[in-house]
């Protein structure tokens, strides 16, 4: 697997990608390299969705999941040196969207601004008890930019979401929990078994359908519900002629366990 600067892959279950953002040393801080390399990690999955089932992104240590945009290195940027800087963090959330493969973030300890932002990006998202969650940009001049004033309101609620993005205060992991941005807190320990298990489970399962499901209920949150009805057909019937379609079928009736193999 190549090597990167700023992250850290692994496979820790069959079919199951972790990646991990890795700078420690700053609070898994987002430079503009780790922009530029989640962008490759994302975008090389839309062309090759096979390669993994579902995708784990966590943050390296036990405190930071990811402090958001590191502001040592945009300290004295021009303001055409921050737009570029930006433009590969737009690049990069593109790409984490339009990921055919699940995706499961770990948050492992404080996710702020950018790193809230990454932990939105994914499918759904499971926390260890001691994490934070903030959208600071407001108290900096700025705002954010890398999704959440579209992804905080979908998952929280538009009046709930305005209120934490204009007042930029943290809040905890029960709160996110309680809110809806988080599917389960977790004790620090258990934390990545749970979010590997839940990985396993979504990697046992059919991968097309697990693709196609993902972009229906994409697609489908943003239409109308007669149109969303229609897409979900057309996802269905590409399923009807797939021979994973027929082994699990042939799985069921024959009361053993299917063997999925993304055809």
């Amino acid at each position: 697997m190549s090597a990167y600067d700023t992250l850290a892959l692994d496979r820790p279950a069959e079919h199951v990608l972790r990646v991990t953002l890795n700078r420690p040393q700053v609070a898994n801080a987002l430079n503009t390299r780790m922009g530029e390399e989640m962008l490759a990690v994302f975008d090389g999955f839309c062309a090759a969705p096979d390669s993994a089932r579902c995708i784990i992104l966590t943050g390296s240590g036990e405190k930071a999941f990811c402090a958001g945009g590191d502001l040592k290195q945009r300290l004295g940027m021009t303001d055409a040196e921050w737009q570029a800087q930006h433009l590969v963090f737009e690049r990069m959330v593109r790409a984490m969207l339009a990921c055919p493969i699940p995706t499961i973030a770990a948050v492992n300890g404080a996710a702020y601004g950018g790193g809230c932002e990454m932990a939105l990006l994914c499918d759904f998202a499971y926390a260890a008890v001691h994490a934070r969650f903030a959208l600071t940009e407001v108290t900096l001049g700025i705002m954010p930019g890398a999704g959440g004033t579209q992804l905080l309101p979908r998952a929280v609620g538009p009046r709930r979401a305005k209120e934490l993005l204009l007042t930029g205060r943290p809040f905890s992991a029960t709160e996110a929990l309680e809110w809806g941005m988080l599917n389960r807190v977790c004790e620090p320990a258990g934390l990545m078994a749970a979010a590997i298990e839940t990985a396993q489970h979504i990697a046992a399962n059919a991968p097309l359908s697990t693709r196609q499901i993902k972009q229906s209920v994409n697609v489908g949150i943003g239409l109308d519900l007669a149109s969303a009805l229609a897409f979900e057909i057309e996802a269905y019937n590409r399923m009807v002629p797939t021979e994973d379609r027929r082994e699990g079928i042939a799985a069921f009736n024959e009361k053993r366990r299917a063997v999925f193999r993304g055809r």
